[in-house]
């Protein structure tokens, strides 16, 4: 089964019918669909597939065990998402090993092809909560007493779908097999665009995290309420969205509110309750700090000037990602490999985009590929790739894993 068959049994799970865009969420019957497409993929390839502590999926190639080199990525989407974020990067690895048998390899040492649980946090609001649990970097308790917007808890769904939540944690068990780890993903932008290359290297992830903002304000009678007499949550929501974007521009950073739920969220009533959620990223930690104040500036004003309460949490924070530079360039070389001379050196490219990958990086050498999107659209069913693109990501994939899977001993590419 090669690549083009691999994503044709893919593409439909999860999609709706009406937009085109993916509803994969951790833990729902989508996700399930998902996870048995992988697992029933990886058992025609005759790899050992194992679930971890923490519900990430993991294929082997050769037996479990140390000096590992790991590749994957995520299958879950954030609302009506596109497809390529994440499951890309899967099915090129799979695809990678049916390429290398038929180049007639045999690894030297065993790969691991993993599916990460909650890349995207789509459904209950942290992103990559499956490889922040496997490193430690998150309070197992807290995410079980994560919620969705049924108020669901994730222990409540992950025992529903069939793993144990109390057994979720660090695990270091696993982490510690990897040697190197490598995630292959559509672009996130368009800087390949304008160049000959379909496949480019990552060189860091910008600083970027999540803030939840309540407002409170008083449910009133919308046609009645004289405009002096109101608590209107919604006004200071009006001015976050407003310094969010001139933040943005003044910083050259990114900074969005698009997230909000509106209590009671009547047509002819003002709302009570507004909680929204700013996702900010920068080119540096300073940087990002001077975008959130700005924006919690601002809106403390507003929810003061008009009777408003106000709560500001971190949520989730991820500090800059500067990818191992020795591993980073030896796989621009081996891309280049397959490139015409003109096309010149392999772009090292930014993003302000997180990943299950900058998680792995304080823990695993770490590096990316990013497969050429000729719009740049992402996180929309927009996104997109071109075949031929796609597969020269697959190929550029069973490249760096033949070179690395050569290697019978250990080196640190930190």
């Amino acid at each position: 089964m090669n690549f083009d068959q691999l994503w044709a049994d893919l593409h439909p799970i999860g999609r709706s019918a009406d937009s085109g865009g993916y509803h994969r969420f951790s833990w729902t019957g989508a996700d399930a669909e998902a996870r048995a497409w992988f697992t029933e993929a990886a058992t025609a390839r005759g790899l050992d597939t194992r679930t971890d502590r923490n519900g990430n999926l993991w294929a082997w190639w050769g037996s479990p065990g140390p000096g590992a080199v790991a590749t994957g990525s995520h299958l879950d989407s954030v609302p009506d998402g596109g497809a390529f974020d994440g499951p890309l990067g899967v099915a090129c690895a799979l695809a990678a090993v049916d390429e290398l048998r038929s180049r007639g390899f045999s690894p030297a040492r065993p790969l691991a092809i993993g599916v990460f649980v909650e890349e995207e946090g789509g459904r209950f609001g942290v992103p990559c909560v499956g490889s922040r649990l496997m490193a430690g970097e998150i309070d197992p308790e807290r995410v079980r007493g994560l919620t969705d917007a049924s108020g669901l808890t994730w222990a409540e769904a992950m025992a529903a779908a069939g793993p144990d939540p109390e057994m979720i944690g660090p695990d270091p068990d696993t982490l510690g097999l990897f040697d190197v780890f490598v995630e292959l993903h559509v672009e996130q932008g368009r800087a390949l665009e304008d160049t000959e290359h379909p496949v480019g290297v990552a060189g860091s992830l910008w600083p970027h995290g999540r803030w939840r903002m309540d407002l409170r304000g008083r449910a009133d009678h919308a046609g009645t309420t004289r405009t002096i007499d109101r608590a209107d949550p919604m006004v200071p929501l009006a001015h976050a969205v407003l310094a969010a974007r001139a933040a943005a521009e003044q910083h050259n950073a990114r900074a969005t509110v698009a997230k909000a739920h509106i209590t009671p969220n009547g047509t002819n009533a003002i709302p009570s309750l507004v909680s929204t959620w700013l996702d900010a990223r920068a080119a540096d930690r300073e940087t990002l700090e001077a975008v959130v104040e700005q924006v919690r500036k601002a809106t403390e004003q507003a929810a003061h000037d008009h009777g408003v309460g106000l709560t500001i949490d971190a949520e989730s924070f991820t500090p800059l990602v500067e990818f191992s530079h020795d591993l980073r360039d030896h796989l621009a070389e081996i891309v280049a490999n397959r490139m015409p001379e003109t096309a010149g050196p392999v772009p090292i490219l930014p993003t302000g985009a997180g990943h299950d990958a900058g998680v792995m990086s304080g823990h695993v050498p770490t590096a990316m590929l990013y497969v050429r999107n000729p719009t740049g659209v992402s996180h929309s069913p927009e996104e997109w790739a071109r075949p031929e693109d796609c597969r020269a990501g697959m190929l550029a994939l069973a490249d760096v894993l033949q070179d690395l899977l050569s290697r019978s001993g250990r080196e640190d590419f930190r």
